[in-house]
């Protein structure tokens, strides 16, 4: 197929505009929340350190079984009502053991189903791919309403509220799930698992080059993790009301969409690496301003901006090596390590750093060390880092 009726376009969109709304309404708020159910910092960092962890193996256990079903969206639809039902289980009183068991299968359900979705999408559009950024687009709009939205609701009604109005987005994305256009042929990780597994992929991880690659990926990950796991708790203990965390998450989402706008031209005309490693250095300048002026909301805007190098620039850049690296029949299992090691293990430890720094110094802390690793990135890559083709 070369062109993309609008039936397929809408239901498609729905989907990300489902899916990642509700993420625009999770991310920003789920820590306030369990702050105002009563746990503590490090219980916090444990909690969303599951949250990452699921990456490491739910996309892959996932598309294992799908790509071996007749009827692979099933799989899709069971993971949206999972993560509605495990989510809903937040509205009970229960130990910090089971909020533990809780949040592991609502992180399995809800982070297993987009990669899935990813290469559903891509194999709807067939020929037409250079209208997966219309579809795509959606999902940052979700995320942007989600932020704003939320941020004026729950600045009326208090964060301890947050799971009975998120549950409605999730109920969208199950409705969503079931909109999806039905597969057309086998999807990518069908006819992927049944091809022979590839020599060259073992060869290529032993490369330097894509060893330090995947480190600096893992590197920008946990230099988030004060970011994704204490933010907006740190705006909201110097004074920010919910309406302004809120907008100042959608900032970030904001630039980041008009960096995705123009990267292509950027990558055309400076190496990747070189990208990735300015990135670095952005980082370690915003994540400095977060410490150093948290009472600044001018500062904190300044600061959000950053979120253009440091997600969209990297993310962007960070594709480009994956395509270079692991080309042809290797480009699933490149996708997988860095999935997995980046924003699993990354993510993970992320966590888990932000909140012992959080436990020992304070946001302030947790964000300096951000700063610090921001810096040992930028080392790696700009000082030491050298692609071989």
């Amino acid at each position: 197929m070369t062109t993309l009726d609008a039936g397929r376009y809408w239901r498609l969109s729905a989907f990300y505009f489902a899916y990642l709304g509700a993420l625009g309404a999770y991310s920003p708020y789920f820590a306030p929340y369990l702050d105002a159910r009563g746990l503590s910092a490090m219980q916090i960092s444990t909690m969303m350190s599951l949250w990452y962890g699921t990456r490491v193996f739910a996309p892959g256990l996932w598309s294992f079984f799908a790509a071996r079903s007749a009827q692979p969206l099933r799989w899709l639809q069971a993971g949206a009502i999972g993560t509605l039902a495990c989510f809903a289980l937040f509205l009970l009183p229960m130990p910090y053991w089971a909020l533990l068991l809780v949040m592991t299968a609502f992180a399995t359900c809800y982070n297993a189903i987009m990669p899935q979705f990813e290469a559903h999408t891509l194999a709807q559009l067939g020929a037409a791919r250079a209208a997966y950024g219309r579809v795509r687009v959606w999902g940052s709009v979700g995320f942007v309403l989600a932020n704003v939205g939320f941020g004026v609701l729950l600045q009326q009604i208090g964060y301890g509220h947050l799971i009975l109005v998120l549950l409605p987005c999730f109920a969208a994305l199950v409705w969503a799930a079931y909109a999806a256009p039905p597969a057309s042929g086998a999807s990518p990780s069908a006819a992927a698992s049944t091809e022979e597994p590839d020599a060259g992929f073992l060869p290529t991880l032993r490369r330097t080059e894509v060893q330090r690659f995947l480190l600096a990926a893992f590197l920008m990950q946990v230099a988030h993790g004060p970011f994704y796991v204490f933010y907006s708790l740190f705006l909201k203990e110097h004074g920010y009301p919910a309406t302004a965390i809120g907008g100042l998450w959608a900032v970030g989402v904001l630039v980041e969409i008009g960096v995705f706008l123009v990267i292509r031209g950027w990558l055309q005309r400076y190496p990747a690496e070189a990208l990735m490693g300015l990135c670095f250095m952005v980082g370690a300048l915003r994540w400095s301003l977060t410490a150093a002026f948290p009472e600044s909301p001018a500062m904190m805007v300044l600061a959000q901006c950053g979120h253009a190098f440091t997600f969209a620039v990297f993310h962007s850049a960070g594709m480009q090596l994956v395509a270079q690296y692991f080309p042809g029949r290797l480009a699933g299992h490149g996708q997988g390590v860095l999935y997995g090691f980046s924003s699993g293990f990354g993510g993970v430890v992320g966590a888990l750093a932000a909140g012992a720094a959080w436990h020992h110094g304070g946001g302030v802390a947790s964000f300096a060390m951000a700063a610090l690793i921001s810096l040992l990135g930028a080392v790696l890559l700009l000082v030491r880092l050298r692609v071989r083709t």
